[in-house]
């Protein structure tokens, strides 16, 4: 069953370009019925959102900044998404910014049964990040809009420059949540692997070291073993991997 999801965009903190991308993004995880953005709309620095909304159906909530200084979106936000839980209208939020304030209210949001998935940028603090069920850097999405650009138009250094290099700590990663999910044989299903982890690390991504899905990054690393079997039914192909193993020193003579 899809979730049905609160959007709530900090029109203080996001860029706009990238709206339709993101939005695109939001409807792989459930059904956005609320969608709405918060910010000073009478500050000339917002109006390149005006034709942006109108596009995506989001809906402007205006607050006054009172006091310099003070993030008076942040506020308004916090209540709205309240106010939200209680209504019973949604059973998930997706919380669009890269401001850590909003660490608490993810966290609220969870232990209320929500699921709460966070978008923003790659200098979101970590507090924010492990706070959500998921978390998706805005800069993946750009660089996907990159690449689906004409060719004569794509901004190849902004492709590169959003991809992260699959360390030694990220094959570690990937190996130890093979091993806690393997059979006695050491084979885990993927899906498992996958889900968890994205519970052990909400922004982990295949996307973020340059791959659409998570098969072709393990195929990638060298040290895991990958094979393809046939569910009971013979209908589709069910994927296992697990840790290669190191050979011995007899084994190489």
């Amino acid at each position: 069953m899809d979730l049905n999801l609160a959007v709530l965009i900090d029109g203080d903190n996001i860029p706009s370009a990238y709206v339709k991308e993101m939005m695109e993004e939001i409807a792989k995880y459930g059904n956005p019925t609320i969608k709405r953005i918060y910010g000073d709309w009478t500050n000339p620095r917002l109006g390149k959102w005006k034709n942006i909304l109108l596009e995506n159906a989001i809906t402007p909530i205006q607050q006054y900044g009172y006091t310099q200084g003070k993030n008076a979106t942040d506020s308004a936000m916090i209540i709205d998404a309240m106010d939200i839980l209680y209504s019973g209208k949604v059973n998930g939020f997706c919380i669009v910014s890269s401001d850590s304030d909003f660490t608490r209210l993810a966290t609220r949001l969870r232990e209320a049964g929500m699921q709460v998935f966070g978008i923003g940028e790659k200098k979101t603090p970590n507090p924010f990040i492990v706070a959500c069920d998921k978390f998706i850097y805005i800069e993946i999405l750009k660089a996907e809009a990159e690449e689906d650009a004409p060719s004569d138009t794509k901004g190849k250094s902004a492709v590169k420059s959003s991809v992260d290099k699959v360390t030694p700590k990220v094959i570690k990663l990937i190996a130890s949540t093979i091993d806690d999910v393997a059979d006695d044989d050491g084979w885990a299903f993927l899906g498992d692997v996958g889900s968890l982890l994205q519970k052990k690390q909400p922004n982990f991504d295949s996307r973020n070291y340059g791959f659409q899905k998570l098969t072709p990054l393990i195929n990638s690393i060298s040290s895991i073993e990958v094979e393809r079997r046939e569910d009971a039914k013979g209908r589709k192909k069910l994927i296992y991997v697990r840790i290669k193993e190191k050979p011995t020193r007899a084994s190489r003579r």
